[in-house]
């Protein structure tokens, strides 16, 4: 009983650091995304009107200005993407949309609009093969924004306190059978949800996947273009960013393992 509770101390500590650090980096984020209501109301407004007056360049441009006047927002965003791709910009679309998805990663109607922009480019999008259970974790950890995972990593971890309580100061063995499920199950609980906020935070903060937005370009065996083209790839692929060293530069990596390097003004970041 004695390691038990040793044990379930330093869960505790490990938790409430975890959850400390989770929740400043969270305030951060919140006030990246908190836009000025006025500004919000007043800008997005005219957007929205541009867009529907099928005023789409206009629209795009005030979408561009709020976003990089005011901060980030998910549903700016999807607007934004919506307006590239009604402008057949689908590189940008996607762009958006993906952007969009970091914020609200549960969002059906981004996954759709993505979904059809992707059908649209030359290069379809591949899905790489994964273990049932990695699939599975993906679709669990983007159930929710990092921010509510936090709280509910907290609200666990307070059930966990709980159930320790009964557990060393529970008068009957009722009690005690009780607080030993319930820390059992929490403490379990506790640092699978804490990983679900970081993991969500880190895939917000350490980008490393881009969008090509060169109509086609030629990926090269090295960062010159004298090296040897390995292969074609158009508007709108994804690719993940091997090396980011280079300024001009980047080491790219396909779904279906294939690597290479392009010019860092061929892709954007999402």
């Amino acid at each position: 009983m004695k390691k038990f509770t040793i044990y379930i101390f330093i869960m505790l500590f490990a938790s409430t650091a975890a959850f400390a650090q989770s929740g400043t980096e969270e305030t951060t984020e919140n006030q990246s995304l908190t836009l000025s209501t006025e500004a919000l109301h007043i800008t997005k407004a005219a957007a929205d009107s541009a867009y529907i007056n099928e005023q789409y360049d206009t629209a795009i441009a005030i979408y561009e200005e709020l976003l990089s006047k005011k901060g980030t927002a998910a549903e700016v965003y999807y607007n934004l993407g919506n307006a590239y791709f009604r402008v057949d910009n689908i590189a940008k679309a996607i762009i958006n949309y993906e952007r969009a998805l970091l914020i609200k990663p549960n969002n059906s109607d981004y996954q759709a609009n993505l979904a059809i922009a992707q059908a649209k480019i030359v290069d379809k999008y591949e899905a790489p093969n994964e273990l049932f259970f990695i699939t599975w974790g993906k679709w669990i950890v983007n159930i929710m924004q990092s921010n509510q995972w936090a709280v509910t990593s907290i609200i666990f971890f307070l059930t966990l306190l709980t159930g320790l309580g009964l557990l060393l100061i529970g008068k009957s063995g009722l009690m005690k059978r009780i607080g030993l499920i319930v820390s059992c199950v929490f403490v379990f609980l506790t640092p699978v949800t804490t990983y679900c906020a970081y993991y969500q935070k880190a895939k917000f903060q350490n980008r490393n996947a881009a969008i090509v937005v060169e109509p086609s370009i030629e990926v090269r065996s090295t960062p010159s273009e004298s090296g040897t083209a390995l292969f074609v790839i158009h508007q709108g692929k994804r690719v993940v960013i091997k090396d980011n060293t280079m300024s001009s530069w980047k080491e790219i990596k396909l779904e279906n393992g294939e690597v290479g390097w392009l010019p860092t003004d061929a892709i954007e970041i999402i």
